[in-house]
This record gives structure tokens, C-alpha cells and sequence, in this order.
């Protein structure tokens, strides 16, 4: 039955993928034809009808009637949505919310209709196609996939309308087939507590030892699923070889009771497991499943950073970025294996790209997808089946090149995740390059860190909040601290004029106690941030996000360093 499924699902994402190859030799047509349908359809909508549908006949006319908006422009739409009326921005009944995760500003709320849903499970087989390919070219063999992502809806609106994470909107649409790809029971991703959640989804995968692909949104719950398997591995054999569910985790009765039902002892397992605890002193998931095929993960951004950790867990196991897309939209697939750059999604909506020249304008014209150019950055805007209609989510992307004539882009950074001291404008993109060079020269990979600005100076510090892994102490601090000031002078050029001109206050840096960023962690949890789309900014212009930590060490650069970094 798996393996039929499996043929089943992965012929089927092929014969997707080459549709969408097709779509991609004709990018301009594509898209305009995507823009037509998507008026066509919602002409009689409120928002439709407000802005005159019906009349328009160009991309010129288009662009002409409609201002480029971000969620505040739609905001007072959403609301009565939310409270149940319909016809509004879209003509089918909207069904869920997507919730952004507001990790990096305000949560929105997202109209997902069974439209909606139905192009995203496109695109979801378009990149499950081009993984496929991926793999029988690199002779990876296909398998199931552990995923520990929560299925639990957030809550719903006054109108009755269920909204939560869009991973949680997707995983509960998910149709029977797909579930079978899991290995463990769907029912795993049942428990509303992240640790309980995690172990369960665990012991099920370790009682398979041809286990082939892990999923997870992001790097660092990679990581820290990694970190689930380490912490509990004594307590996970011991369940494998018990055939019991441990019971101190916070498990529903109901969902326990599930799970214990579809849960087998495999003494043989827990000895093969526990002759590797014994030999290496520790049980990592590439340990477990010498087979692991490859992992899902998003790329780009920030997450070479945490891919710098992942040898130590996974070894060179390859990973493949699946979907680039967030709450409202899905921007891009990934063709092949530890690649950054994804394939437009050229059928899941209409999109211009705002040259980097007309980022300050209050009306900036824009380009459209065939007319990017290959090494220049765009803000990306969106029109699509959610009623967004040129949408400017904020997230810059680089041009890397074209697939057939579809653009390959990827993303680099938010507009909104900036760092200013004196208008040098660091982003993220920054960061993490002279992070990843850091680690790299100094042979010290870090636990986490943020880069923030100090309380009370004008202008006031660049401060690198650092915390490091037990046994990887950081013996040059000064060193380091000057390494960053010229590392970052020659990511950020406006960064290196405000630095050689005194404009800008040499950097500090700060040793945060270990434990430090699970604290962090844990504020933006109680905020209401799922721990399945969790991410810790890098940077942050709040001077308070770090207030309360416990900080080591604090380092100051020397005046002769201060002079050898300007000459």
C-alpha cells in the first residue's frame, strides 16, 4: 500500500511539474491570462465593483486602477469578512484565515477559499514533482516523511470562520492519500503541546528504521527536533522497546488513547538504538536513519545560518526547499536540491516586482515577471485568489536568473527587518553573511544571536548579542567584536561611510547567558506566535527585545583596534 501510494502521488506531481514547465515558456501569457481569469471572477465583489472590474481590459488599466497596498489597505476588508460577511474581497465563501505569525510585526488574517486551497495543492504537486526529478537524478530513493507540525486551528473569528498557521490550514486539508506519506499516524500531529507533539512524532519514526525524509517550516525546528531526539532519547527506546507512550507527556486522553492503539513494541529497534546511544554518547536523527534521503526546509533568508549546525545532526544530507511561500501567497518552487533560488509560481498569481530605485516612492511604478533583470532586487507584489490585489508583503528578492522565461528569485529580507542607527539600513540579508563568515574564520558555531541597537546613546551602538554552545568557548572576544565591524563594512556600504566617518559608534558585542534565545523563544510563544512558524529575528530595532537577559560578558573594541579597522 506505501509504495503504491507513493508511485501513485509522485506520478501524478510529475505529470504537474511538466505542466508547469510548459507554463513557464510562455511566463508573459501565463500571467496575463492568470490576471483576467482572477478579475473575471471576482468583478462582482465588493472590492470588484469599487474598483471597476468589469472596464478593465489591460495590465496598464489594471495597474492604473489599483494602488499598490500592504495589509493595512485591506484590513477594514478583512474584519467584516471575519465577521461573516461574504462577496467582499473574493466571490467564493471564504472557508479559513490564514494568521501570519506576526514574528516579524502585526498578525493578519488571510482569506483562504477552497479556491484558494485548490491552487495551493497545485503548486504543493508542481514542487512535490520537481523534488521527485531532483531525486532520481541525485539517486536518492523516496520514502516517508516525519513532520511534526501542529494541526491545531488557532481559534475562530466572531463570524465562525476557523483561522490559524497556513501550514495548519494546509495539513488539515491534506486528502487521504497524502497522509499515508507520514510515518506516523496523522493523528501524531493532534497534540496541542510542542514537546508532547514532537516526542510521539518521533517514536513512531524510530520504530522505522527506512524512514526517508524529514520535514520541518523551518531550520531551527530542524534543529530542534534534533534536540527532542538527543534530550529524550533514553525515554524514546525505552517506549520502542515497551511498545508504551511515556507518561509524563501533556497528551490529550483522547489523542493518547489513539496513538496507543496504532503503537507496537520493537524490542529489536530499541537495542539497535540503544547500542547507538552507548557507542556515541548521544542519538542524532542522521544516527537513526542512516538512510535519510534528504530533509524539507525553507531556504533562503537567514537560514544559512542555521544550516551551519545541521552536519553535526544530519550530516551532508541534501536539503530541498519545497515551497517559498507565506501566509499570503506562494511566490516560488524550488527545482532541485540545495539551491536558494525557486521558479516563480507563475499559475498562483499575478506578480510585479518594484525596482529597487522606486522602493521611496509613494506610487512606484513596477516591472513585470519577464522583465526583471538577473542580479537586481525587487520588492515582489502580489494579485491573487485570496482578494489581495497588488500586494506588497515587503519581502525583497533577488533575481538569480530564468527558467525558461519564468524568473528565478530569491528571497533575501524583509523591508520591515532593518536596522538603523543613522539611516545605514542593515538587513538581515546582511547579517547573516558576516555571521556565516564569522563562524567560519573563527571555527565557532553559535547557539543563536540578534543584533540590536543600544538604549541610550545618539547615535546609539550596534550591539551583536551572541550566546554559544557548551564547549565552544570564544577565546579572542575583542577580535571577534573587531572582525564583525569589518565584516559588516564590507556587507553594508552605506554601514562603512557612516563607520569611516564617525557618524556611526563602533559596535559592541554581548556574551548572553546559555539559555538566553529559548527565553526569547518562549516571549514570542506567549505572545501567541505558533511554535511551528516561530522565527527569532536576527535583527531588531526594538532596544528592549533583549531586556531582562543575562549578559556575561559585554565587549568593547579597543581604540587601537578602532584604528586598525580605518586604515
Amino acid at each position: 500500500m506505501v509504495n503504491f501510494t507513493l508511485a501513485l502521488l509522485t506520478s501524478a506531481a510529475r505529470l504537474s511539474k511538466a505542466s508547469f514547465v510548459r507554463k513557464t515558456r510562455k511566463t508573459a501569457i501565463c500571467q496575463e491570462k492568470f490576471l483576467f481569469s482572477l478579475l473575471k471572477t471576482h468583478q462582482e465583489t465588493e472590492f470588484g465593483k469599487e474598483n471597476c472590474f468589469k472596464e478593465i481590459k489591460t495590465v496598464k488599466q489594471f495597474q492604473e486602477a489599483i494602488p499598490i497596498l500592504t495589509y493595512s489597505g485591506y484590513e477594514k476588508y478583512v474584519e467584516r469578512i471575519a465577521r461573516g460577511e461574504q462577496n467582499v474581497l473574493t466571490s467564493d465563501p471564504v472557508v479559513y484565515f490564514n494568521q501570519s505569525s506576526g514574528s516579524t510585526g502585526k498578525q493578519k488574517l488571510i482569506p483562504v477559499t477552497k479556491r484558494v486551497r485548490k491552487v495551493r495543492s497545485r503548486v504543493t504537486q508542481q514542487s512535490l514533482g520537481f523534488m521527485t526529478d531532483a531525486a532520481i537524478k541525485h539517486g536518492l530513493e523516496i520514502g516517508k516523511m516525519l513532520l511534526t507540525t501542529s494541526i491545531q486551528i488557532r481559534d475562530r473569528t466572531s463570524g465562525g470562520i476557523a483561522y490559524g498557521t497556513s501550514s495548519v490550514g494546509d495539513l488539515r486539508n491534506m486528502d487521504f492519500l497524502y497522509r499515508q506519506v507520514f510515518v506516523h499516524p496523522y493523528d501524531a500531529l493532534k497534540p496541542a503541546d510542542s514537546t508532547a507533539r514532537n516526542y510521539v512524532c518521533l517514536l513512531f519514526a524510530l520504530g522505522n528504521p527506512q524512514m526517508r525524509v524529514i520535514g520541518a517550516n523551518f531550520p531551527i525546528l530542524a534543529l530542534q527536533l534534533a534536540d527532542y531526539l538527543e534530550r529524550y532519547a533514553e525515554d524514546l527506546i525505552q517506549d520502542i522497546e515497551n511498545g508504551t507512550i511515556a507518561s509524563w507527556l501533556k497528551l490529550e486522553p483522547e489523542v493518547r488513547q489513539i496513538l496507543e492503539k496504532q503503537w507496537n513494541k520493537s524490542p529489536q529497534r530499541a537495542a539497535e538504538l540503544r547500542s547507538i546511544l552507548q557507542s556515541e554518547g548521544t542519538l542524532t536523527p542522521k544516527m537513526a536513519w542512516k538512510n535519510l534521503s534528504w530533509i524539507i526546509t525553507a531556504r533562503g533568508g537567514t537560514s544559512d545560518f542555521y544550516f551551519e549546525r545541521f552536519n553535526q545532526y544530519f550530516g551532508d544530507t541534501p536539503v530541498f526547499g519545497g515551497i517559498y511561500a507565506a501566509s499570503e501567497a506562494t511566490f516560488g518552487i524550488y527545482e532541485d536540491f540545495n539551491s536558494d533560488g525557486t521558479i516563480l509560481a507563475i499559475d498562483s498569481g499575478f506578480f510585479e516586482f518594484i525596482p529597487s530605485d522606486e522602493w521611496e516612492k509613494e506610487e512606484p511604478k513596477t516591472v513585470l515577471a519577464h522583465e526583471v533583470e538577473v542580479g537586481k532586487y525587487y520588492r515582489i507584489v502580489v494579485t491573487n485568489y485570496s482578494g489581495l490585489y497588488r500586494y506588497d508583503i515587503g519581502d525583497v528578492v533577488e533575481i538569480l536568473g530564468f527558467y525558461e522565461q519564468a524568473p528565478i528569485i530569491v528571497f533575501r529580507h524583509r523591508v520591515g527587518g532593518l536596522l538603523s542607527a543613522t539611516s545605514e539600513k542593515t538587513n538581515e540579508f546582511h547579517a547573516t553573511q558576516v555571521i556565516q563568515q564569522l563562524q567560519k574564520e573563527f571555527d565557532l558555531p553559535l547557539a543563536n544571536y540578534c543584533i540590536t541597537l543600544s538604549e541610550n546613546e545618539i547615535p546609539p551602538h550596534y550591539l551583536l548579542n551572541i550566546e554559544l554552545l557548551p564547549n565552544h568557548p570564544l577565546n579572542d572576544s575583542e577580535k571577534f567584536l573587531a572582525a564583525f565591524d569589518k565584516k559588516m563594512q564590507q556587507a553594508n556600504v552605506s554601514y562603512e561611510d557612516k563607520r569611516r566617518n564617525n557618524i556611526l559608534p563602533p559596535p559592541r558585542l554581548r556574551i548572553l547567558a546559555p539559555g538566553s534565545f529559548a527565553t526569547v523563544r518562549q516571549r514570542l510563544l506567549q505572545r501567541g506566535i505558533p511554535d511551528s512558524h516561530l522565527k527569532i529575528p536576527h535583527i531588531n530595532e526594538d532596544r528592549k527585545f533583549l531586556v531582562g537577559l543575562d549578559i556575561e560578558q559585554e565587549v568593547k573594541l579597543s581604540e587601537l583596534e578602532r584604528v586598525g579597522i580605518r586604515d
